[in-house]
């Protein structure tokens, strides 16, 4: 595993390269939009990895992993209404709001990632795959 480095998605169309004509020539990581906030620590044995979802709720979020693809996606749907005596629409508005993240987790132990949400952070334990230590080899001489 390269660490935990977050794959780039981006939706880059045939107008996209005018989208960004007006960018700083030294655009930096920082400047761009990030769906979600993450900090990662390395504590030895595991990565913790801190991703900022304000607004969802903890049945919004769903975790996977495949492939040593490891995918945070979080969905919020929020309708609002007013209808008249009737029942006549006189305002429908709907949002849907969304993000998703993903990382290699190529030298983590994805059968014990654990993962725990509170005051729309998310937080997770990645344990460290532990190396296999090859035990001394006697080789006969013949």
């Amino acid at each position: 595993m390269f660490d935990l480095i977050p794959f780039e998605h981006r939706n880059a169309g045939l107008f996209d390269f005018f989208n960004h004509f007006d960018d700083d020539f030294f655009n930096s990581v920082e400047n761009n939009f990030s769906p979600c906030r993450t900090d990662i620590r390395d504590e030895g044995s595991k990565y913790v990895l801190e991703a900022e979802l304000p607004g969802f709720q903890k049945e919004e979020i769903a975790i996977n992993v495949e492939n040593d693809c490891l995918t945070l996606a979080a969905q919020h749907k929020d309708e609002n209404e007013q209808k008249d005596k009737a029942g006549n629409y006189i305002r429908r508005e709907r949002r849907m709001s969304g993000m998703s993240r993903s990382f290699d987790v190529s030298g983590i132990d994805t059968a014990k990632i654990s993962a725990s949400f509170e005051n729309g952070i998310l937080t997770m334990d990645l344990p460290k795959k532990e190396e296999a230590k090859q035990l001394p080899k006697q080789i006969p001489i013949q």
